[in-house]
């Protein structure tokens, strides 16, 4: 974990910038730093937060580390010659932390996953303070191809850290997967009831629907039933006639020409069909009277219950049916 090379002393002074990496062994992870000629060390923030879980670097920094302690890269190096190499990794605007800024980030992380890493950072900060630098035992076998860069032995320590690690989030892994898998099952549990629930509603209104209409049948028939005054059920009134029909109308109302002429031409269909589903237009035109006429004596008619509305035909023509008491 590192920046291999020559350490230097806390209090030597470098002419220029310089620019080296801390290879954090346990995941390979770089931390980038920044040598000033005044010997102070600043670490890019976001290389710190990454590798301990914060999710916004700017949150981090805002909540936890003072202005003094962070500033950005432009401000920091100043007029000094940069040796920092170019591109999009060290922007001008790239927020850097000093060694208390670093130190404020680590023991702020409350999470039990990066304690190998604060343990490791602890490590460098003391090394750094004390040696000016910071730098891991070379191990034993070293990569074979020409320009290689060099291997560096992992502390016993980190190791262990990492082998716990990596059992705890294989053990996440199961579970997780384990959980969509139960997810998953639910779903399509869920999906099956509302399939079968909508096919139940669909059964239910097909039966109301075919309920309505037998009700709607009953009610015709029942029209057309009288029982006697205080007689028993099933004894029934004999079926109306035009001329029963028209001398009942007789009663019920003083008859009008119009509205006489109107009763000749319905009474006939209402007792042959059981219902007059006739234009006003038609029935104007078999009795000579207006339309507007026909339906004033049409209203009349049920104004004194002598016939009762059914609603319309499907080509907009009103229905009536006898109105039987």
């Amino acid at each position: 974990m590192n920046e291999p090379g020559k350490r230097r002393n806390s209090a030597e002074r470098h002419e220029a910038i310089d620019v080296n990496d801390f290879v954090y062994a346990a995941t390979g992870a770089r931390v980038r730093r920044l040598t000033m000629p005044d010997g102070n060390h600043w670490f890019p923030a976001a290389d710190v937060c990454k590798e301990l879980g914060y999710t916004t670097t700017r949150k981090a920094l805002l909540d936890h580390v003072p202005e003094e302690h962070r500033d950005n890269l432009e401000t920091v190096t100043g007029s000094h010659s940069l040796g920092v190499p170019a591109g999009r990794s060290w922007r001008r605007d790239l927020q850097l932390i000093d060694l208390q800024g670093l130190i404020l980030l680590v023991n702020a992380c409350t999470k039990p996953a990066c304690a190998p890493f604060k343990q490791w950072v602890a490590e460098v900060i003391e090394t750094v303070q004390r040696e000016g630098s910071y730098s891991l035992d070379e191990a034993e076998v070293q990569p074979a191809a020409a320009g290689a860069p060099i291997a560096y032995a992992m502390p016993d320590q980190v190791a262990e850290a990492i082998v716990r690690l990596e059992a705890h989030n294989l053990k996440l892994d199961e579970e997780l997967a384990e959980g969509q898998r139960t997810s998953i099952a639910l779903q399509k549990e869920m999906l099956s009831t509302q399939q079968a629930t909508l096919a139940a509603q669909q059964a239910t209104l097909a039966v109301q629907q075919a309920m309505v209409h037998a009700l709607e049948r009953i009610a015709d028939r029942f029209d057309t039933l009288v029982l006697h005054q205080g007689g028993a059920l099933g004894q029934l009134a004999p079926a109306p006639t035009t001329e029963s029909v028209l001398a009942d109308w007789r009663q019920r109302l003083s008859v009008t020409e119009g509205v006489w002429t109107v009763a000749l031409v319905i009474a006939p269909v209402l007792v042959e069909k059981g219902e007059l589903r006739e234009p006003l237009e038609s029935i104007a035109a078999r009795t000579g009277l207006s339309v507007r006429r026909v339906n004033e004596c049409l209203r009349l008619l049920r104004t004194h219950a002598c016939i009762r509305s059914r609603g319309g035909a499907e080509n907009g023509a009103p229905v009536y049916v006898l109105n039987r008491s």
